[in-house]
């Protein structure tokens, strides 16, 4: 491809809105360009590093047995009643009335469509196991999409769906999913990609994995221990931490007039957070009331304790809701509560601690020296503390390190929890009719793009992996109306395409600076450099991209010693 016709201009200054490094150089560089908010248009350049991507995801997923399908992007909302997710999903999902006033809506997630297509094709265990994937767009109605590629609406993904006859077959190919994922990461590029354990939230499941990208600009928290044999999202991560027993000491009411915070109280008593319990209110959907109570220091993980309680979403509750249960907002504490109106779930840090500062569930009091044991024996025990940076590793004991990441692939087991109320079902060796398990597995395509250049820059712009950059080679004429410059350079870029490399020919006859900037943000791995002063002794200047210093070679030979350094590193990276 000749620079002259490419289309996608190069922009000399940052946006304005753009933030991250990846959001920077994707629109200066001239590989995306925003149309909406979280909404982009891929030029040439990005579309052709999209694409393969795309060819490495089918490549691996073509390995575990997977099928090609294309599902709609558009869905009748009634797939989404027969699962029951129309409801519990909020205003994300992006809903509307077709001309015909039926309901309907934009695809976030294709559970529901990949049931209705298998239901309609599988009838029998013969048929199982199988796995069916697809790469389309999505449209998820964020309330803030940020970063360009790495929190937009709409996007690309390639998700795909797993059905078994039995929990063992799941589990067997849900492995070489995640091993496949591993090599896909690999492949792309991308440096420091872990695999952690992860919260299965709204999709369902008992087991669930992220593949995390880290980066400084990422949502998310990924606690690692220092040997990298522990590796957890913030929503999951557990700790193994100590907690000292005393002699309890006897209960004993103080006044505390106006001390709500833990952080007034503690100044109040002249004690230290650790020293409080703290209580947190929840109310589920169904307005139940749900009483978590921590040690002062601590945060309550809402994650853990939706999973402890089986709810699918917590609110904070109202103080109106507080005071309904026998509780005074501020001064709240489990004691003398009745278990028929409130649930009460106890961390740890709680339950192994003694003489504890709470609530009096009287304005202006607390009780020192609260002992669960003694004081709350009856009330559910259960983790649900936010772990720390610097907490012990439950596998090593050592010191977690907190680390920032971007989700670019995610796999869960879904078990029964789309097939059963679908019918997606299937008759055994024994002619009975049993729900198909399920598995699926996600990868942000446009996202693991914008991560790998996240991991993959300088201050000039992207490097790109040669496995998914746009081309191999930045073939640049200098000063091409000098005697023999144009010719040289038409001849190296036909040799190279005859070869089999992708060149990007820079023929505009810009400026030298102009010119090496434009190469910087385009990021492609070989910059090949015809000028008078290289021509002079029949030579051509070879730079790799991110490398300190270049190199001369010989002009006869140029073509064959690129397309030779060119295959030799793809098939490395392969």
């Amino acid at each position: 491809m000749r620079m002259s016709k490419l289309v996608g201009r190069k922009i000399k200054e940052d946006p304005k809105d753009a933030v991250t490094t990846s959001h920077k150089f994707l629109i200066r560089g001239g590989y995306i360009r925003p149309v909406s908010a979280g909404i982009h248009s891929l030029l040439p350049l990005g579309k052709r590093i999209v694409r393969k991507i795309e060819a490495i995801i089918r490549e691996e997923m073509d390995a575990v047995e997977g099928q090609e399908v294309l599902m709609p992007v558009v869905l009748p909302a009634e797939l989404w009643v027969e699962s029951g997710r129309l409801e519990s999903i909020g205003s994300e999902l992006l809903r509307f009335k077709d001309r015909n006033d039926k309901n309907m809506l934009l695809a976030m997630t294709h559970e529901e469509a990949v049931c209705h297509l298998v239901r309609t094709e599988v009838n029998s265990y013969k048929q199982l196991p199988l796995m069916v994937y697809q790469i389309q767009t999505k449209y998820r109605d964020e309330a803030r999409p940020r970063a360009g590629m790495i929190r937009a609406r709409e996007f690309t993904m390639k998700d795909a769906y797993s059905f078994h006859a039995d929990q063992e077959c799941l589990d067997t190919y849900y492995d070489r999913v995640l091993q496949a994922y591993e090599r896909i990461f690999q492949r792309v590029g991308l440096k420091n990609c872990v695999t952690i354990e992860s919260d299965p939230g709204m999709m369902g499941g008992d087991t669930s994995h992220e593949f995390m990208a880290l980066a400084d600009c990422g949502e998310d928290v990924v606690f690692i221990s220092p040997d990298g044999s522990y590796k957890a999202n913030r929503e999951v991560a557990v700790a193994k931490c100590e907690f000292k027993k005393e002699e309890s000491l006897p209960l004993e009411k103080v006044a505390t007039p106006g001390m709500k915070t833990i952080g007034e109280v503690a100044e109040f008593l002249n004690l230290k957070p650790e020293n409080t319990g703290k209580a947190v209110f929840f109310q589920e959907a169904s307005g139940d009331l749900i009483f978590a109570m921590i040690r002062g220091d601590l945060e309550v993980n809402e994650a853990k304790l939706r999973k402890i309680i089986a709810s699918a979403e917590l609110v904070h509750a109202s103080d109106e809701a507080i005071l309904a249960s026998g509780a005074v907002p501020g001064y709240a504490s489990p004691l003398s509560l009745d278990p028929a109106k409130i649930k009460i779930v106890v961390d740890r840090s709680v339950a192994e601690c003694s003489n504890l500062v709470v609530g009096a569930n009287e304005s202006g009091c607390h009780y020192k020296n609260f002992n669960f044991d003694r004081d709350l024996s009856d009330a559910q025990v259960a983790d649900i503390a936010m772990v720390r940076e610097g907490d012990p590793c439950p596998l090593t004991g050592e010191p977690l390190k907190m680390r920032r990441g971007i989700e670019v692939g995610n796999i869960f087991k879904l078990g029964t929890k789309y097939s059963a109320p679908m019918n997606c079902s299937f008759l055994d060796q024994n002619g009975k009719s049993r729900n198909m398990i399920m598995g699926c597995y996600g990868i942000g395509v446009g996202r693991t793009m914008a991560s790998v250049l996240e991991q993959s820059h300088d201050k000039w712009g992207p490097i790109w992996p040669i496995s998914i950059a746009p081309y191999h080679v930045h073939l640049c004429s200098l000063n091409p109306k000098k005697e023999g410059v144009a010719a040289a350079a038409d001849k190296i870029y036909a040799d190279l395409l005859e070869k089999g490399v992708e060149v990007l020919y820079d023929d505009r006859g810009e400026k030298a600076g102009f010119m090496f900037n434009d190469a910087d943000l385009t990021g492609i791995p070989y910059r090949l450099t015809v000028s008078p002063k290289t021509l002079s002794s029949s030579q051509i200047e070879l730079k790799t991209r991110g490398a300190e210093g270049s190199s001369v070679i010989d002009l006869d030979a140029a073509a064959t010693i690129v397309a030779n350094t060119v295959f030799d590193t793809l098939k490395k990276k392969s």
